[in-house]
């Protein structure tokens, strides 16, 4: 799919994985719009990457707020590529912990409503604004790149809630596929390893010390413009459609 000239939208594009989303799409000549609840990073990215960028607040927990941010990136241009990488909260508890107490339902059911629920949400109604685009090469009239994590794969002691949304992720993603191939858009999912991220809340060099030996080769935590790259590279190749593709380093949770 021809990139240049269209419009993108990054669901969580403000910081991490997503601004290296943000800084791929640009360049390959997308007007792309942030879409993220961190105000000031996000803002002072566009401002960074020039005219082609806007930010525009996003809450995906909010269908209105979802679809104020597609109309945004539609008025662009043709909206070609949605990306959704937001980040959210991930538990640090056992289902039941060895004091007997159980995990808060709530908790749980917040987990799934911000990394699944909101996915869904983001990828629906950008798909229907792209149903209306005119159709490329092949019939192709847009894709949309979830993220999962390998913690839906494997999941970790204490992230019950997380690896079941990224479970669900995973698992929605063929069907999504199936679902939307009748109008050109194809849906993919990448699931990230150990990434390097702000939300880490050290330097990197720290982090790098700390998780970067887990990972057998290369031997290092991932990098949010590696992230990035993929999202462009699957927008581009129009084979793609209704995968997972696990970026990790050949690593595996155990």
């Amino acid at each position: 799919m021809e990139l240049a000239g269209a419009s993108a939208l990054v669901v969580g594009g403000a910081g991490g994985l997503g601004a290296g989303a943000v800084r791929d799409l640009a360049s390959a000549g997308m007007r792309v719009v942030i879409a993220d609840l961190a105000e000031d990073a996000g803002a002072a990215l566009a401002e960074e990457l020039g005219p082609a960028v806007s930010f525009q607040r996003t809450d995906v927990t909010d269908e209105e707020s979802v679809r104020a941010a597609v109309a945004a990136a539609a008025a662009q241009g043709p909206l070609r590529v949605t990306a959704v990488v937001h980040a959210g909260p991930v538990a640090k508890a056992r289902v039941v912990n060895r004091a007997g107490q159980s995990y808060p339902v709530a908790d749980f059911r917040r987990t799934i409503e911000i990394f699944l629920v909101g996915t869904f949400t983001a990828l629906s109604r950008a798909a229907e604004q792209m149903a209306t685009n005119e159709a490329g090469e092949s019939g192709q009239r847009g894709v949309v790149i979830t993220t999962a994590s390998i913690a839906g794969f494997e999941g970790q002691v204490g992230q019950s809630d997380y690896s079941a949304a990224k479970g669900g992720v995973i698992g929605m993603t063929l069907t999504a596929a199936r679902d939307l191939a009748p109008l050109g858009i194809r849906v993919m999912s990448i699931a990230p390893g150990t990434f390097y991220t702000p939300a880490y809340r050290m330097t990197e060099a720290e982090a790098q010390e700390k998780w970067g030996p887990m990972v057998p080769n290369p031997k290092r935590m991932g990098r949010a413009a590696e992230y990035g790259q993929l999202v462009r590279t699957i927008a581009e190749n129009d084979y793609l459609n209704g995968e997972v593709i696990r970026i990790d380093g050949a690593q595996r949770f155990s």
